[in-house]
């Protein structure tokens, strides 16, 4: 399914800024982006698009299902596509690397403490923050 045919998926209506956006967090290697990635990008690629629009379009995104945001250690969102599957993430309080990670038995824990506890889980995130392993060799 091409950008356009996502889009309108979504209930958005397709414009150019909005094609390139999502067709940049298709194509990129990074998953995870902020709206600063986003824009470098544009502008890497030759596009006229402004970082106020790319911020609204991130946010029209996210409320379309299309994306979702973090708030990692360091105060910034950074956005990842809307795959559809559950995953936790490593996070770097040095350079700033996101791993992911699924591990079973971390969920089924979870799920045992939510149902001890009578809550019935509507959604989770884990982030486990440290020092990755190349930053911890270059402190060596």
């Amino acid at each position: 399914m091409n950008q356009s045919q996502q889009i309108k998926e979504a209930g958005l209506k397709v414009t150019v800024p909005r094609v390139k956006i999502l067709s940049i967090l298709q194509t990129t290697q990074q998953r995870h982006l902020s709206a600063e990635d986003v824009y470098k990008e544009l502008l890497a690629a030759g596009e006229d698009i402004g970082l106020a629009t790319v911020y609204r379009v991130l946010t029209q995104f996210e409320s379309a299902g299309l994306l979702v945001r973090h708030h990692f250690e360091g105060g910034q969102s950074v956005f990842e596509l809307n795959r559809g599957s559950h995953h936790d993430h490593l996070v770097c309080l040095k350079c700033g690397l996101i791993l992911e990670f699924v591990e079973e038995v971390i969920e089924e824990r979870q799920r045992a403490i939510a149902e001890q506890k009578g809550f019935k889980i509507e959604d989770h995130s884990l982030v486990i923050y440290g020092i990755c392993p190349n930053c911890q060799s270059r402190e060596s």
